[in-house]
């Protein structure tokens, strides 16, 4: 098993500035993320979750510190590397889905596999499966407004998978659906991540569903604290990886 961690952030800082008054969102925080580990980030709102998560996926720069992927420094890479590596290593579920509305959810989820270059037979087999296994077989061809808001979240977890990515990152991605809807749609993205055996970083405020996931991070004054340790790491299938 490979032992270089799929992401570690290293003295990771970040400050805003609202007119001339400083707010230090991180402190020089570390955290390192193994290959097919599942790690629930916890906090209370406005600790910077969020804004750890972006930097994570090189969406935004930390004010200092460095970000690896698999060994490779990525802080000080130019935009067009960043943007490759995302492309690359990196997938994003929102509380908000953001899918296309005018396409389906077969085409929402072959996009971002056409624009990565992949031939569009190549694309629509892998979308079907993995809505299929999301539970969306009888809807893929229905439209975002024609689809209920479990059942987008499933899309848009699919469109997140669909071009293979190293590293998962999930920031309150069944926020925005009711407590049974939440919970079915979270067990769901955890089942397929453990089973296509990627790494994930997932922020929630539900602790019930922390609880199911390797480790659980908390991030409190700018730091990460580990509340409870790893658990054994599960093996994954090989239709994904191929």
């Amino acid at each position: 098993m490979n032992k270089t961690p799929i992401l570690n952030l290293k003295e990771i800082s970040k400050h805003f500035y609202q007119g001339s008054q400083k707010l230090e969102v991180l402190k020089g925080l570390d955290l390192e993320l193994k290959s097919k580990e599942i790690v629930a980030l916890v906090g209370p709102s406005g600790s910077g979750k969020s804004t750890l998560l972006q930097i994570a996926g090189l969406l935004e720069r930390p004010t200092a510190g460095k970000i690896f992927f698999e060994g490779t420094d990525c802080a000080g890479a130019s935009e067009k590397l960043r943007t490759e590596l995302r492309r690359d290593y990196v997938g994003f579920v929102y509380q908000y889905h953001n899918l296309l509305a005018d396409f389906d959810a077969l085409e929402n989820v072959m996009i971002p596999q056409l624009i990565a270059g992949k031939k569009s037979q190549v694309a629509k087999e892998k979308a079907e499966w993995l809505l299929n296994r999301l539970g969306l077989k009888e809807r893929l061809k229905h439209r975002p407004a024609e689809l209920s808001g479990g059942e987008q979240q499933r899309v848009a977890i699919a469109r997140a998978l669909a071009n293979t990515p190293k590293l998962l990152l999930a920031d309150e991605p069944t926020g925005n659906l009711d407590p049974t809807t939440s919970d079915n749609v979270f067990l769901e993205l955890l089942s397929i991540v453990k089973e296509t055996g990627l790494s994930a970083l997932v922020a929630t405020h539900n602790m019930d569903l922390a609880a199911k996931m390797d480790k659980q991070l908390t991030l409190k004054d700018g730091k990460l604290v580990v509340e409870r340790q790893n658990l054994p790491i599960r093996e994954g299938q090989n239709f994904y990886e191929s």
